[in-house]
């Protein structure tokens, strides 16, 4: 059964930095997309950065150049490290995964929430000005 339980999220003074932690079990695929979503109150849920198998990496023009997504194979954990927080960065934040590619992340571009297969509950950032 596949478990995705992330950690990390905090409340930090703009400017900040926090690293989101996504730990991802029973989860085998050597093929697969992993993602960070977000969700922030009477707004829609968002894709924040996407990676797959390849190494691919895609981000939302938001957050590029100031979040940057990795994967820690050996400890199967999904990371989002976020750099100059902003207030407009609130938002629940919740990690995704599927045992596919696709073909978005390879062209620079984000998976639509309904490709991912699994997602984890979230963790809170709150940005105060």
């Amino acid at each position: 059964q596949v478990h995705l339980v992330e950690s990390g999220g905090d409340s930090v003074q703009a400017g900040g930095f926090l690293r989101l932690s996504c730990e991802i079990s029973g989860f085998p695929y050597g093929s697969y997309c992993v993602a960070w979503f977000r969700q922030a109150p009477g707004k829609e849920r968002e894709g924040v950065a996407a990676l797959d198998s390849d190494g691919n990496t895609a981000y939302a023009d938001s957050v590029k150049g100031r979040f940057t997504i990795s994967k820690d194979n050996a400890k199967n954990t999904l990371y989002l490290q976020m750099n100059s927080l902003e207030p407009e960065d609130t938002a629940m934040y919740r990690c995704a995964a599927v045992a596919s590619r696709g073909h978005w992340v390879a062209g620079r571009r984000l998976p639509p929430p309904h490709f991912f297969t699994y997602w984890g509950q979230g963790t809170q950032v709150t940005v105060s000005s």
